[in-house]
């Protein structure tokens, strides 16, 4: 197993951050991480997510909700052809931090038996991990001191 984490501490109540994770349709206005996104957020729904980590080409899935609690947490599975062979469980948490602050943390863990053949892919995507905690920051504080623009 391999694990990808990242998160950032967010200048904005923890509702304002998890309207901006809610919200898959404008993704690809600010993520660089997950470029695209849709679907309906219930359990047991399939997304269809669109990643591209830095100097790699896009990659679209289609993963499963297993978990969602409005305001805090998404998880889902994803995987790359066949169950066991390259398997993400990946999970969005919004942590209210008081003083109209939280911390959103997007964490997955990988397993699977083509995971010691990835290093390369696998450290790309820690840093997409990082670009798109940054970005959640930047847009949940840019909209929130604008909300017309968002």
């Amino acid at each position: 197993m391999q694990l990808l984490e990242a998160s950032s501490e967010i200048d904005v109540p923890a509702a304002r951050a998890w309207q901006v994770l809610a919200d898959l349709a404008s993704y690809a206005d600010w993520n660089p991480f997950i470029v695209a996104a849709e679907g309906e957020l219930r359990v047991g729904e399939h997304l269809k997510v669109t990643l591209r980590a830095p100097d790699r080409p896009a990659v679209t899935f289609r993963p499963r909700i297993l978990a969602l609690e409005p305001g805090h947490l998404i998880t889902w599975k994803g995987q790359w052809l066949l169950p066991g062979l390259f398997d993400g469980r990946h999970t969005l948490h919004v942590e209210p931090l008081g003083d109209s602050r939280c911390r959103f943390t997007t964490h997955e863990e990988v397993t699977g038996i083509l995971l010691p053949l990835l290093g390369g892919i696998m450290r790309d995507s820690q840093r997409g991990f990082e670009d798109f905690a940054a970005a959640v920051k930047a847009r949940a504080e840019e909209t929130a001191a604008n909300p017309a623009g968002s």
